[in-house]
């Protein structure tokens, strides 16, 4: 169903537990129509929003950029927002569908991508809860370990590291932490101990940041890698990082990808 911003009923807290919100844009430079791309019989934002629903959030919704990723969801009784389709980042969406929604500034938002129809429902509630337990964070997100140098190397794969509190210091593309005196090869024949992370994106905001985040300017270091969420380092905000016990599925950015999730989706029958 489409949903009106919530005027008629008071705002949700924090102690309501979180909101999962899913961002939704039509185009997409190497699979266009991603959000709408058939996964056994179902389009991908909806099965998205069904493993969100295994979650212990209270309410799961859809920010689409597009009516017609809007009428999917209806036809499915998936609840979605038509937002504007000039939001520059999944974020901006977002903060407009806080927004519309009326959130209290501590109210729970976990931003689950679009693109992950195999998400894990425990590891959403992992990354929302880590934030409930941390007020020194306006964020949280997820990591895991890598087990191979080259996805170490690989700079498509974004790498993050902690601080003794389990903060994240700096996220990169390049391979970090960079073992000084094991790499003076250039290539590192081993990984780095303690082992280096693969961040993932999944994240946990509360209600007010999330609003507030469009509104602080890009950082340099931002424009450097291209990763929206070291803006929230640059302006000294702190972000929470879950430490995963394992990877979770990947997520579909490529045709290839595409059909295998709907291999796997035939095997889980």
């Amino acid at each position: 169903m489409t949903e009106a911003p919530a005027t008629a009923t008071a705002p949700a807290t924090a102690t309501d537990g979180f909101v999962v919100l899913i961002p939704a844009r039509l185009a997409s430079t190497r699979l266009p129509g991603k959000p709408l791309a058939d996964l056994a019989g179902l389009p991908m934002v909806v099965r998205v929003a069904q493993r969100a629903a295994l979650s212990a959030a209270r309410r799961v919704l859809v920010a689409a950029d597009d009516r017609r990723i809007v009428a999917a969801c209806e036809r499915h009784g998936v609840a979605a927002l038509l937002t504007r389709a000039d939001h520059a980042s999944g974020s901006d969406r977002l903060a407009e569908a806080c927004a519309l929604l009326g959130l209290d500034d501590e109210a729970m938002v976990v931003n689950v991508q679009g693109d992950e129809p195999l998400i894990d429902p425990q590891l959403i509630d992992a990354c929302a809860r880590l934030l409930q337990q941390r007020d020194d964070c306006v964020m949280s997100t997820v990591a895991h370990a890598i087990d191979t140098v080259d996805d170490y190397l690989n700079p498509n794969i974004v790498k993050v590291v902690l601080d003794e509190s389990s903060r994240a210091l700096y996220f990169s593309r390049a391979p970090i932490p960079w073992q000084r005196d094991g790499n003076a090869s250039g290539r590192p024949a081993v990984l780095p101990q303690p082992p280096a992370l693969r961040h993932v994106g999944l994240y946990a905001y509360r209600a007010g940041f999330l609003r507030a985040f469009p509104t602080l300017p890009p950082s340099p270091l931002e424009r450097i890698e291209a990763l929206e969420q070291l803006r929230a380092s640059w302006h000294g905000r702190h972000i929470a990082v879950h430490v995963a016990d394992s990877a979770p599925a990947a997520g579909v950015d490529t045709p290839q990808d595409l059909e295998r999730v709907r291999a796997a989706l035939r095997r889980a029958g």
